[in-house]
């Protein structure tokens, strides 16, 4: 059973420090000696160092985005922080139903995220120049490893 929680908690803060980093990574899109994430756009130079940033644009969809993120950190977070209160106050047999919740709700912020990013974003996939950057890839890593994480949350049970 320790076994069992170590392997559990192992996977929730891997699902969270895949959220950090893709939240505050510079590298959703890049190419061009361009790299952009949610919150800025930075030209490079060819040797890889950073000339300038620029601050994001203020569009819709991409606060939306902005938001979501960061919804689905607290989300998680909140998950860690119940699943150890829950730990030691839920009775024998008990189910971790409001972590498994706020877990799953925090794997649907990161793919509405994504998935809003990638809509909004129809001529990168034409565009040679420009391919999404590792932390785009890393929030979609996290969705099913946050989703995967909740509902092992549900079923599990708590034994003494």
């Amino acid at each position: 059973m320790l076994l069992l929680l170590l392997g559990i908690i192992v996977l929730h803060v891997a699902v969270l420090v895949l959220l950090f980093v893709s939240t505050i990574v510079s590298q959703w899109v890049v190419g061009n000696g361009h790299a952009t994430d949610l919150w800025q756009n930075c030209s490079t130079s060819s040797s890889g160092n950073v000339l300038h940033c620029y601050s994001s644009s203020a569009n819709e969809w991409l606060q939306s985005v902005q938001a979501t993120m960061i919804l689905s950190i607290i989300f998680s977070v909140l998950s860690l922080f119940l699943f150890f209160c829950q730990l030691f106050t839920l009775t024998k047999g008990g189910r971790f139903y409001i972590t498994g919740v706020f877990q799953i709700l925090a794997g649907l912020c990161v793919m509405s995220a994504a998935s809003i990013y990638t809509v909004r974003h129809p001529e990168w996939h034409f565009n040679s120049e420009y391919s999404y950057g590792f932390a785009y890839i890393l929030a979609w890593v996290a969705f099913p490893l946050a989703l995967l994480s909740g509902v092992i949350y549900v079923i599990l049970r708590k034994r003494e």
